[in-house]
């Protein structure tokens, strides 16, 4: 890890630091251990949104880091058929191979680096899985899924894919050279990432090398969001240790600033991290497994919409994937 390097990185452009005296370091405001569980056919993933108030996360609802594992051959696993409605997912694959397919006979492949970005909108059948090849031979598999909300005007949206390669994320550096960062979405020190999004968001994935430190600028309006996929550092104004599995959801400011310590473990000799964040979208949100809506009622549509068979045709469908018994709800403050 991770998938896209560069083997000069001094020829990048240089994401230029935040001016200490007029911008403000965002601090720490939770910091939080992802459980690790299974998800789909049973490839392990930790959650690293758990526990963590969907109010705090808005305009993101679910992130799942996908491995790291290294399958033995005949091992490797995916998801069943299974719907969604009313946000978009985004994979990030670091490493591995996984195949999209979906109800519209869209999907398509996506592997070391690349990322693919599914709007559901108004619903949509798909499946992930490993081609028949990596199953026989076994391999390493590791990236993240995210979801991202729609806003309620934006839910019936038609179904989309983007498929963004490796190649075509924006790449930077810090301005001492000491980390690589992968634009992927949004814009950070006038450089933007290929991702087309409805809810305006940035997200990044920067490798720091040992001792490095980078302080991104980023929009006070935004929320602003650091997991820690591998290594040791330090996170915020405050510069709070944060290690592998662990969220650092970040108060009010305009700079991002983290760090990886000097001294990092063999098998993961620097500090990885995704920094997300976007505009809230401040609207309620009704919850229930792969529906993301603003009212019990929606979700209740959408199930009765699957069962029936309006979110897509495909061979025999026996169980909404992931569906947990209740709905959950979230309402923002009023004013905020």
């Amino acid at each position: 890890m991770p998938a896209v390097t560069v083997p000069n990185i001094t020829v990048l452009p240089r994401v230029p630091e935040p001016d200490p005296l007029v911008s403000r370091a965002r601090p720490v405001q939770s910091l939080t251990t992802a459980p690790h569980g299974l998800e789909g056919e049973g490839f392990p993933v930790r959650r690293a949104f758990a526990g963590v108030d969907l109010r705090e996360l808005d305009p993101f609802v679910h992130l799942d880091q996908m491995g790291e594992v290294e399958y033995a051959p005949g091992e490797p696993k995916g998801t069943p058929w299974h719907p969604h409605r009313g946000f978009e997912t985004v994979t990030y694959m670091i490493d591995g191979t996984f195949e999209h397919t979906d109800s519209n006979g869209g999907g398509g492949v996506i592997t070391n680096g690349d990322t693919q970005w599914m709007t559901a909108g108004a619903g949509i059948l798909h499946i992930e899985k490993p081609p028949e090849w990596l199953v026989t031979s076994g391999g390493l598999f590791h990236g993240f899924q995210l979801w991202v909300n729609l806003p309620a005007a934006q839910k019936w949206s038609p179904p989309r894919y983007q498929d963004l390669r490796a190649g075509e994320v924006a790449l930077a550096t810090s301005p001492d050279g000491g980390a690589l960062i992968r634009i992927i979405a949004g814009e950070v020190g006038g450089q933007s990432g290929p991702g087309s999004t409805y809810t305006p968001m940035t997200l990044v994935h920067a490798t720091l090398s040992p001792g490095a430190r980078v302080s991104l600028p980023w929009r006070p309006d935004y929320n602003a969001l650091v997991y820690a996929m591998a290594g040791f550092g330090t996170v915020g104004a405050e510069a709070r240790p944060i290690q592998t599995g662990q969220l650092a959801v970040l108060g009010p400011g305009d700079a991002v600033v983290v760090g990886a310590n000097q001294v990092q473990e063999s098998r993961s000799p620097n500090l990885d991290v995704l920094i997300l964040g976007g505009r809230p979208i401040r609207e309620p949100v009704a919850w229930m497994g792969p529906f993301v809506m603003n009212t019990r009622d929606e979700i209740l549509q959408a199930v009765a919409d699957y069962q029936a068979g309006r979110l897509g045709t495909i061979p025999v469908v026996t169980a909404v994937h992931n569906t947990p018994s209740t709905v959950v709800e979230s309402h923002p403050d009023q004013g905020d």
